[in-house]
């Protein structure tokens, strides 16, 4: 099936009453571009990122626009369009799509990750793919921790170094599950994953299905260990291997409970850290009694090992 991207080029001031007057008319499953609503979105969400891709933030500057996508055969939809663009006094653009099949098209975007010198990331319709490394399976569209950013390749590769049979692990911040996986794929007897955000758990316990895993080698749950007594109790003891994979803001506000997870022999693995950020982290990491063992650079990334 062809289809037609129609766009209404439009400004900040207008979004609303565009968005709201094609919705009356009928049309839905709109896409806004808003280089106004994406900065506000950024700001009201600071704690939960560092770093912003500037080729998105390029392709967003001065944007206002509202697309929506049409048969090639619907002509009369079209012509409703382009008298609402008129009586509303809008430019209005028409690109013609080659036809696909958007329903498995997506897919192209997640080929199998190789990290590492042992692992793969695949998404869930390869998991049959043969291949001679350990596999990581994912639904790759549901949250963070795909296995393709620096971030999370960097505590991949320090996994292979540090888990051994038997490790008990904890993942704060567990996203997807991926890391968590990872540690039972490795070797791991037991790994928890930590999330803030609800959907998280559920995802991360879709994600470890795939992979065979399930209670008691492997528990989700959701909170906030610099909050939550009830969660903190529950977590209580030291793991042979604690991760954290997330921002330097939220690692730094973790950093003084990580002892509280750490025995002597205990490995502390942080990512999700910028270069100009890492001085703040390892300071932070070092006031609560942390060791550095090692820093890992990828691109503009950075991982920290450290111990007790």
């Amino acid at each position: 099936m062809a289809w037609l991207e129609i766009t209404l080029h439009t400004t900040p001031r207008n979004m609303n009453t565009v968005v709201n007057t094609l919705t009356a008319q009928g049309f839905s499953d709109l896409v806004m571009e808003d280089q106004q609503e994406f900065e506000t979105f950024l700001e009201e969400n600071r704690a939960y990122w560092d770093y912003i891709d500037e080729g998105l933030q390029q392709k967003l500057q001065g944007l206002s626009q509202v697309k929506l996508y049409l048969e090639d055969t619907d002509r009369k939809g079209l012509a409703r369009l382009e008298d609402l663009a008129k009586q509303m006094d809008l430019p209005m653009t028409t690109a013609a799509l080659a036809e696909t099949d958007w329903d498995e098209s997506w897919k192209e975007n997640y080929p199998p990750q190789e990290v590492g010198d042992s692992l793969v990331v695949l998404p869930y319709w390869l998991a049959e793919q043969e291949t001679p490394r350990k596999k990581v399976i994912l639904d790759p569209g549901l949250t963070f921790g795909t296995g393709a950013h620096p971030s999370t390749q960097m505590v991949m590769e320090e996994m292979e170094r540090v888990v051994k049979p038997g490790f008990r692990c904890l993942d704060l911040g567990s996203g997807s599950g991926i890391l968590s996986i990872t540690a039972l794929r490795l070797g791991a007897a037991s790994a928890i994953g930590v999330d803030i955000d609800p959907k998280a758990e559920d995802i991360a316990r879709e994600n470890a299905a795939y992979n065979g895993f399930a209670a008691p080698e492997f528990t989700a749950c959701t909170g906030n260990v610099t909050e939550d007594k009830n969660l903190m109790a529950s977590l209580a003891g030291s793991y042979d291997l604690v991760l954290v994979n997330i921002v330097a803001d939220v690692i730094i506000g973790l950093a003084p409970v990580l002892p509280q997870f750490l025995g002597p022999e205990s490995t502390l693995i942080c990512s999700g850290i910028l270069d100009v950020r890492l001085a703040e982290v390892i300071a932070a990491l070092e006031k609560a009694g942390l060791k550095i063992a090692a820093v890992r650079e990828k691109e503009d990334w950075r991982c920290v090992r450290a111990c007790l």
